[in-house]
């Protein structure tokens, strides 16, 4: 493929690619009494924990250019099963310019493998708190699960592709994590 005529300015493209994973928790904070844990988590607090069917669904695929934005996106309902199980979504977001002889900001190949070693060897079929040494101390709430997913993301990654982490642990329940950290973490 020949490449584009001198002066086409260079476009942005946003990729999203999902995936699904199966994890238990209970919301908890050691620092708190079991009273307080269950005043501030409530049944989330349960000592045997709940768990979620993290259901992904692809493509969220955004291309920009200079005066114009297209979008395409296709998402899925959530339903409930007994013991608190929820179909929700992951959604991995890249971004960067689309490479010329590829026509593509990443192999989706590429981006399959790094969402695997990331977030399904890590989280799958695990109980948060106590298989996955992140959330020892930690909260699992779905907004530290965003956070989690993005580190690890970091780490397989080309530097500075990552974009955005979403998190929906129902339809009502969503988390946006875009790499942000607090005034003092700056």
């Amino acid at each position: 493929m020949p490449p584009p005529p001198a002066g086409t300015p260079a476009r942005t493209a946003r990729v999203s690619r999902c995936l699904s994973f199966s994890a238990c928790h209970r919301l908890h904070n050691k620092s708190l009494s079991d009273e307080e844990n269950l005043k501030l988590f409530g049944k989330c607090n349960n000592p045997n924990g709940h768990g979620h069917n993290y259901k992904a669904w692809a493509f969220d695929l955004e291309t920009l250019g200079r005066d114009n934005q297209q979008t395409m996106v296709l998402t899925s309902g959530c339903s409930f099963k007994r013991l608190e199980i929820c179909i929700t979504r992951v959604v991995v977001t890249v971004r960067g310019e689309i490479e010329p002889t590829s026509g593509m900001v990443i192999n989706l190949t590429d981006l399959k493998e790094y969402m695997q070693e990331a977030i399904l060897e890590p989280l799958d079929h695990k109980n948060l708190d106590k298989d996955v040494a992140y959330f020892a101390d930690v909260v699992s709430t779905t907004e530290n699960v965003a956070v989690y997913i993005w580190e690890n993301l970091q780490k397989c990654l080309p530097a500075g592709t990552l974009y955005k982490v979403k998190v929906y642990e129902t339809d009502q329940n969503i988390v946006v994590y875009k790499g942000e950290k607090t005034a003092l973490e700056k």
